[in-house]
């Protein structure tokens, strides 16, 4: 505590920082968890890695260069939480690629973990998206493999130098969204797309058959049977996307690292 009060500069850029990436990281962004619990976890986080934290040594002056640190900090935790919102964003935009096949199109609901608005399937499959973070140890890979190793490596000094990384991450994480977002839900739309095939070969064949009423519970069946049989593989899916998008994030810090001793 001593030193914390002599470094007190230091301290708080690391807490801005931290405040940064709990403000825009999965389930803590979330409105229902209070801002005094935020700042707390916050401060915590900051005192510990105080002891291990090597990215501008003794700052002790207030000013404006001060000023612009704090903001350079807080731009740092948001770019961390936001890549990470990006990887989630893949499991909610599956669900929203066949949730219209399904008969889904006009069930949206608000998700209170997400803050906005999402189709009945997106909101599901980012539910257990969610859970698959937290048994996997998520958070844990979020302050230890995120904020503790940006703060041995980075700097908004890096950051600026190593701008070029950053852009190309975040273009990538854009790209990679949709991609993983199609691949964990082209079973269900391939499925879905032959269901709908069959049903109109039927329509044709026996046009006495109303089947547009029928089309809708068979597809809706359809669709939440192969959810069922298909979930244990999709939570491998998206467990291996979360540890994808740390070790992104982590080959970024040692990247923009290089560029304090470059």
């Amino acid at each position: 505590m001593e030193e914390i009060l002599v470094s007190t500069p230091a301290f708080l850029l690391l807490a801005v920082r931290a405040l940064g990436m709990i403000e825009t990281s999965p389930l803590l962004s979330s409105n229902t968890v209070p801002q005094v619990v935020k700042v707390a976890l916050a401060g915590l986080a900051a005192y510990a890695v105080f002891p291990t934290a090597r990215v501008y040594g003794d700052v002790s002056v207030f000013g404006f260069n001060f000023l612009l640190l704090i903001l350079g900090e807080g731009i740092i935790g948001v770019i961390m939480g936001f890549f990470i919102n990006i990887v989630f964003a893949a499991f909610t935009t599956a669900g929203q690629f066949f949730s219209l096949q399904m008969g889904f199109a006009a069930s949206e609901t608000f998700d209170p973990l997400a803050q906005e608005e999402n189709p009945l399937m997106g909101q599901y499959l980012n539910l257990v998206a969610m859970l698959v973070f937290l048994s996997m140890g998520g958070f844990r890979e979020l302050f230890l493999g995120g904020f503790w190793r940006s703060v041995q490596s980075i700097s908004i000094v890096s950051m600026i130098h190593g701008r070029e990384y950053i852009i190309s991450m975040i273009l990538a994480g854009l790209s990679r969204l949709f991609m993983d977002a199609i691949i964990i839900s082209m079973p269900i739309m391939g499925t879905l797309f032959l269901t709908s095939l069959a049903t109109g070969l039927i329509s044709k064949a026996s046009p006495q058959i109303n089947i547009l009423s029928e089309g809708f519970p068979i597809s809706i069946t359809t669709a939440f049977l192969l959810v069922f049989f298909t979930l244990p593989f999709m939570t491998e899916a998206f467990s291996r996307v979360v540890d994808s998008g740390f070790s992104t994030l982590e080959t970024l810090f040692t990247l923009v690292g290089e560029q304090i001793g470059g």
